[in-house]
């Protein structure tokens, strides 16, 4: 529709001016083209954003699904419905219209920096003090927590290779596969997992603090695995030095950092993650690699609580509904509906069941008390943000298809709403006061 409303005329006044051999006339047609363009892409851009700002909140408010569907999960089912698999396919003139090439450029400039920022603030509250202090029990609860549904994971993904062909990307190799589904399926969002803590009304009781020591230590370890999966053998020699030079570099900028005025380690913080993410991108890692890298060599301390929470809060409520929308495009129905829908459930049966087995057999060997382990192993079922990111980049890479990424992206959603209706009415009963003898 706009695109015909803009070419036609101009196109037509174009061939005019050149038949005539004017080229003055031809520069200002040309001149006129550019701006009528450019009027009705901004026109566009518009539109689009008021649908990814109101259809999320008039869902959310108006079906009241806060309980077990935050806004911020509400946005991520929003994002899907406003892709081609489904918009799309039912408008696909509309569809085209407002979500053209141009369009769909300037989202995804913006989503890049919203979620950059978010995994550099995920980076800054990692607090690797308080694991190392608790270095045993973190040690433990961690690696089970992440590796018994990794492995469950690794084993759903071998089965969908088996099952038909279409999951796999064409510039990955069977490990690499395999690896990133099965991390996929081990992911804790940190970032999201604090905001349900204090929607739970938990996060500074001694449960909470001790589900974010065994987050952070996961999130370590799902970053220094999404960096083994990227690594590119033919240029791993430039990947080693960004990762070897990084050290001193972190090193002297940890210094500068503590010298600089509080209101000023802000925007320097800000440059240290733009440089870092160019960087790690050049060097044929992510620039979401960079990111978080340059957020975990941050000292919390640094920075006002209230502040970071501020922060974090402002770009999910300002930025990260574009990042949803911009996921919401990359969805792809194409292997068949049906066939996407039973790879989810495979992909959430094998990281609900290995998450909690991970932390009933970590409460065994700690000798937890009854029913932590369930309570803790519901809690870190939340996927949502950081796992979309980490599949967002093996989409990127070409290591899984479109039609697997819907797949891991309807498993996200479904073990995030999981969490607060299983965990909610336990906690509740938890807090009731003894019954009277």
């Amino acid at each position: 529709m706009f695109c015909k409303r803009i070419h036609r005329p101009i196109d037509d006044a174009l061939h005019n001016a050149e038949q005539r051999g004017t080229r003055a006339a031809y520069l200002r047609c040309w001149r006129r083209y550019l701006q009528q363009g450019e009027h009705m892409t901004a026109e566009a851009f518009l539109i689009a954003m008021t649908i990814i700002f109101s259809v999320p909140y008039l869902i959310w408010r108006l079906a009241r699904t806060d309980y077990y569907a935050p806004l911020v999960v509400v946005q991520i089912i929003t994002g899907i419905l406003l892709g081609p698999g489904i918009l799309g396919a039912i408008f696909p003139h509309y569809y085209a219209s407002v979500f053209n090439p141009p369009v769909i450029q300037a989202l995804n400039g913006l989503a890049w920096w919203a979620v950059m920022v978010f995994v550099w603030i995920a980076g800054i509250e990692l607090d690797i003090k308080q694991v190392w202090l608790q270095r045993r029990e973190s040690g433990i609860t961690a690696g089970l927590a992440l590796g018994v549904p990794l492995a469950f994971g690794c084993a759903a993904a071998i089965g969908m290779l088996a099952w038909r062909d279409g999951w796999m990307g064409p510039a990955a190799t069977r490990w690499q596969f395999v690896l990133g589904v099965g991390m996929s399926c081990a992911v804790t969002a940190l970032p999201i997992l604090i905001l349900l803590m204090e929607k739970l009304g938990i996060l500074r009781e001694p449960l909470g603090q001790r589900v974010l020591r065994y987050a952070s230590l996961d999130d370590l370890a799902i970053w220094a695995v999404l960096a083994l999966i990227l690594l590119d053998w033919e240029r791993v020699g430039t990947q080693a030095a960004f990762l070897l030079l990084f050290a001193p570099v972190a090193w002297g900028f940890r210094r500068l950092m503590r010298w600089l005025p509080a209101s000023d380690r802000w925007y320097v913080g800000l440059i240290w993650l733009a440089a870092c993410g160019y960087v790690a991108d050049r060097s044929g890692l992510h620039f979401m690699v960079g990111a978080f890298l340059a957020g975990a060599v941050i000292d919390r301390e640094w920075f006002d609580q209230d502040h970071m929470d501020l922060l974090r809060r402002h770009v999910l409520l300002v930025m990260m509904p574009v990042f949803f929308l911009s996921t919401g495009l990359r969805t792809n129905w194409s292997v068949g509906g049906l066939s996407v829908f039973i790879a989810a459930f495979m992909l959430l049966v094998a990281s609900v069941g290995g998450k909690l087995a991970g932390l009933q057999l970590a409460g065994r060997m700690l000798k937890w008390d009854k029913g932590d382990a369930w309570t803790i192993g519901w809690l870190l079922q939340t996927k949502a943000l950081i796992m979309i990111i980490f599949v967002n980049i093996l989409l990127d890479r070409n290591l899984i298809t479109s039609a697997t990424f819907t797949a891991l992206l309807l498993m996200a959603v479904a073990s995030t709403m999981l969490t607060v209706p299983v965990v909610g009415p336990k906690l509740t009963w938890a807090k009731r006061p003894p019954p009277y003898s």
